[in-house]
């Protein structure tokens, strides 16, 4: 007996390892990606958001139908898609995907989504992204609450099978399903509370592949890797810290100190030179996107177009990228930035021209005619304005170099102020202002991504702006092709600037600080990361 238990031991001593060993064997490093989004989003609901850093979190934590990979469109949740004869009618096929709480995703989380956005009495207010949709069949009436939401060509003909009808054929439709509007929610979880869902951890479900477990208000927002993803294999990434490091010259020394590993256009002007030199992980990226100031055409002296004009022609756009952005922009002279072509493969920000905004230095002597013309000769008389600007570093170094241009050539006076980003997009939005800065960036690869924006009922048209010809261009655009289409989109700038209802002044560009050992970090061709496959060496 004593015999046995002495070879029973010697083999359980040779068979196995000390359990030390064993912990060290299944101990494995966390991989934590920190990353600094600046403000405070307003939102993180897919249907609500209408703003890049919000948009950066739910490309990340959502995913649509199709999505962009390696600079191509490629199928997303759907597994496969059919397009009709006559280019209006799409069936997508669903692959077999989850939501992160474990249920399927059907048909039915396409169709409650979309038709959400397009809902007028979404809670608390309605899509400023709706009309993105109303390429759909009955999606604008229904948004404006002319006809039910079940009269919208959005189909469910089973669980794994839906079906979108087009007002007309749209070429770039399928990049639009990859945009954060046309995600898929669960009715269960935003019933829950509509207005606050997409920030509660307990209710904020999503089909990503990061699933949001913390919110912290003007803190950090804490993602983690979601095991339910269809992909999930391919998340290699543990988990994602999004600061809220409004200061840019903050967010810089916690990159420089190893505590964030990417920072994303939050980058101090000042320092942009110096990181160009020292910096190999700095980059800066072309943007399809322009950078200007919203006049509200509803508000005295703004509802004057001889005003605007005057005002827009009194600025050195050459000084104000060269010695105040410092990041390689482009100084605009129209409101389509270029890298977009029309139907014959021509940039159209060339074709259509410049609308006699000189890039290369004010024009003084014209602008203060406009202003004598609209009653301010010398700048008499001109009533003090307010430029408003969402608090940022860049923003305030733009505002106040162009109050000092129009102090020295239009003898006029403009205060400015600040405001914290939420509450910068409400006071715009509801045209509580005279002069705003305003940025927009593409969100797909077509002129009309930039037009649509001024439609009279669109969500984002914050100019206060309501022109009805304009109107029948845009939407004729949507329903023509070619030659016939962009002859209509190059009539809409034009009739949007010779009205003047924005100031143009430069195209973005997009700096970025990347630490090295980021692999396969995805940037779309618009300019937004994502990060679902990437990994850290």
């Amino acid at each position: 007996m004593l015999i046995f238990m002495l070879v029973i031991t010697s083999f359980a001593a040779c068979g196995s390892k000390p359990a030390t060993e064993e912990v060290k064997e299944e101990a494995k490093v966390e991989k934590v990606f920190k990353w600094n989004l600046g403000s405070e989003p307003k939102t993180l609901d897919p249907q609500q958001n209408s703003a890049h850093d919000g948009g950066m979190v739910i490309t990340n934590t959502f995913e649509g139908l199709m999505r962009e990979v390696d600079g191509k469109i490629v199928p997303a949740v759907a597994e496969s898609y059919e397009i009709s004869e006559d280019g209006k009618t799409y069936t997508f096929k669903l692959r077999d995907t989850k939501w992160s709480d474990g249920q399927p995703i059907t048909a039915y989380d396409f169709e409650y989504g979309w038709k959400r956005a397009l809902d007028p009495n979404l809670i608390p207010q309605p899509a400023e992204y709706a009309f993105q949709l109303f390429y759909i069949e009955g999606a604008q009436d229904a948004y404006e609450g002319k006809a039910s939401l079940d009269d919208v060509a959005i189909n469910v003909i089973d669980e794994k099978t839906l079906e979108v009808t087009l007002v007309a054929p749209t070429e770039y439709f399928l990049e639009l399903t990859a945009f954060y509007t046309f995600m898929p929610a669960r009715k269960d979880m935003v019933d829950k509370d509509p207005e606050k869902w997409a920030i509660n951890p307990e209710t904020a479900v999503s089909n990503g592949p990061f699933i949001l477990t913390e919110y912290h208000l003007g803190d950090k927002i804490v993602l983690e890797k979601n095991q339910n993803y269809w992909q999930a294999d391919k998340v290699n990434i543990d988990k994602s810290e999004v600061l809220m490091i409004v200061d840019q010259s903050t967010s810089l020394a916690a990159y420089e100190s190893g505590d964030i590993d990417f920072v994303e256009s939050e980058i101090p002007l000042q320092e942009i030179p110096r990181l160009q030199k020292e910096e190999s992980a700095f980059r800066i990226y072309p943007y399809v996107g322009t950078y200007y100031y919203i006049f509200n055409v509803e508000k005295e002296p703004t509802n004057d177009v001889r005003v605007r004009k005057a005002l827009t022609l009194a600025i050195d756009r050459k000084q104000i990228v060269e010695n105040v952005m410092l990041g390689g922009e482009i100084p605009a002279t129209g409101f389509v930035p270029p890298n977009l072509v029309d139907h014959e493969g021509k940039d159209f920000r060339e074709v259509a021209g410049d609308y006699g905004i000189d890039p290369t230095k004010a024009q003084v002597e014209e602008a203060k005619k406009l202003l004598a013309e609209a009653g301010y000769p010398n700048g008499e008389g001109f009533p003090e304005l307010e430029v408003i600007y969402n608090t940022n570093d860049k923003h305030k170094a733009v505002a106040e170099a162009v109050q000092e241009m129009w102090r020295k050539n239009l003898g006029i006076n403009v205060t400015l102020r600040n405001q914290e980003w939420a509450v910068f997009q409400d006071t715009r939005h509801n045209g509580n202002f005279s002069i705003a800065r305003a940025g927009w960036i593409g969100d797909y690869a077509d002129p009309m991504t930039m037009l649509d924006l001024w439609l009279s009922y669109s969500g984002n048209n914050d100019a206060q702006w309501r022109n009805k010809e304009y109107d029948k261009l845009i939407e004729g655009a949507k329903s023509t092709t070619g030659e016939e289409r962009f002859k209509m989109l190059y009539d809409a700038e034009k009739m949007m600037m010779d009205e003047m209802i924005v100031m143009p002044i430069n195209y973005y560009t997009q700096p970025a600080l990347e630490r090295e050992n980021l692999v396969n970090l995805q940037r779309t061709k618009l300019g937004h990361y994502f990060f679902g496959f990437m990994d850290m060496k």
